[in-house]
């Protein structure tokens, strides 16, 4: 007799006799989850808690209810007062939730409160980002990222889970102290995470080589940065071809990709799209991507793409530039790009001061992208100096490095030589002072 089971057969064997089976259908339970905030001065909770709507949307989650509660500041206990926590508590069973999402990092007291004061499963902001980065995470070097954020905010919430974690037991050999299953997980997890950070560092140093051969190459780095879901992997696609998923989702993609672009007056670049940011970024998170995320510090410039029909893009903007300060990116050259205006788009589009130059594209349907990759270029000659050369045919070596590493405007074979004129770096303008034509 056969049974099937998602797709799957099995033959079911009996001594004596066939029984009969029922075929069930096992399916996921879908979650329906309550999101809960504290909106303290100064925040506009009902702005964050729609992010938070998107974001259990990407986890897979379907939100029943939302509860708002103003105080001056969360309550250290519990996140909310127990008067709110009785009308959640209501809510749950009215909506038939399957569990509440907090819009904050709680601690471990906090969700430990919560789940005995309302009987359900707790979550908060980290919890959710790091589940969907889990989920999201494709090339071995983001599994690994993920994996390092998810132990080091497991680890702050081993304490308090309660006696079923303790090994003691009764009768000889069991008196004393003995070893805490507590103890034992601790332990697992700090070597598990020493054991990630060093496959992190070699990630890292393979990262210094590749990017000590594209200095000496003389290679310019272009990075697309943004808010999740601006349209950076749009662009990148729309750009190379690379073929990176974009979906209309948070963090559709987290690993960084970068390709060669060719930009129209012929100066070849490397694009690197990376990871989008947001709102509350976990510090976990930060700090396990930085690998990663090291790539904008050494970029010789920031495309910065803004969603221009997003109500809450100047939000957005600021947000980027807190991380890119956090991770010491603030001195870098920013092209900010405000895409998705084939949308509905609220103008004026503010002035972004932090930024050298703007524009205005859809990564879409490509309007606007001719001009931005012009922007681009006029950026790069400006951080270059143009000078004349000419070159003995003898000296074919130096001849093949300009070719390489220099943008040539204009070239003339003479009696002398190859006389150029370029546009060359400071480092090549030195190696070049023995042919310079005055």
């Amino acid at each position: 007799m056969c049974a099937k089971i998602n797709g799957n057969q099995f033959e079911i064997r009996g001594d004596k006799m066939a029984k009969e089976t029922k075929l069930y259908n096992i399916e996921e339970e879908e979650e329906r989850v309550i999101l809960v905030a504290v909106e303290e001065d100064g925040t506009d909770a009902e702005s964050f808690l729609n992010e938070l709507e998107e974001l259990a949307k990407t986890a897979g989650a379907v939100t029943v209810g939302r509860v708002i509660q103003r105080r001056e500041k969360r309550h250290p206990g519990h996140y909310i007062g127990k008067g709110k926590i009785e009308e959640v508590k209501m809510l749950i069973n009215a909506v038939d939730a399957t569990g509440i999402i907090c819009d904050d990092e709680l601690s471990p007291a906090q969700m430990r409160n919560l789940e005995e004061m309302l009987g359900t499963k707790v979550m908060d902001r980290t919890m959710l980002i790091l589940d969907i980065f889990a989920a999201r995470a494709l090339s071995n070097e983001g599994k690994i990222q993920v994996e390092l954020a998810q132990l080091k905010y497991r680890l702050t919430r081993l304490s308090g889970q309660g006696t079923s974690l303790s090994r003691l037991g009764g009768g000889i050999g069991t008196r004393g102290p003995g070893e805490k299953k507590l103890e034992t997980d601790r332990r697992y997890i700090k070597d598990r995470i020493s054991e990630l950070e060093g496959e992190l560092k070699n990630i890292q140093t393979h990262r210094e080589l590749l990017r000590n051969g594209r200095n000496k190459r003389g290679t310019i780095s272009v990075s697309l940065v943004g808010y999740t879901n601006a349209g950076k992997s749009t662009l990148l696609n729309r750009l190379t071809d690379a073929g990176v998923l974009a979906e209309n989702k948070l963090f559709a993609t987290l690993d960084t990709t970068t390709r060669s672009l060719k930009l129209p007056g012929g100066t070849e670049i490397l694009l690197t799209d990376t990871v989008g940011f947001i709102r509350k970024l976990p510090h976990h998170l930060i700090r396990a991507f930085r690998a990663t995320l090291e790539e904008l510090k050494y970029a010789d410039i920031l495309l910065h793409v803004v969603d221009a029909s997003n109500p809450d893009r100047q939000e957005q903007m600021n947000t980027v530039y807190d991380t890119l300060k956090e991770l010491g990116c603030e001195n870098t050259p920013v092209i900010t790009v405000y895409n998705k205006m084939d949308r509905y788009v609220e103008l004026p589009l503010t002035i972004d001061f932090n930024a050298r130059c703007e524009a205005r594209i859809s990564a879409l349907d490509g309007k606007g992208v001719e001009a931005m990759l012009e922007t681009i270029e006029k950026l790069i000659k400006s951080f270059k100096k143009s000078i004349k050369v000419c070159i003995p045919y003898s000296d074919g070596k130096t001849a093949s490095m300009v070719y390489g590493r220099c943008e040539v405007i204009s070239e003339e074979h003479t009696g002398n030589g190859i006389l150029m004129e370029l546009y060359v770096d400071e480092e090549m303008e030195n190696r070049l002072s023995n042919y310079l034509v005055k």
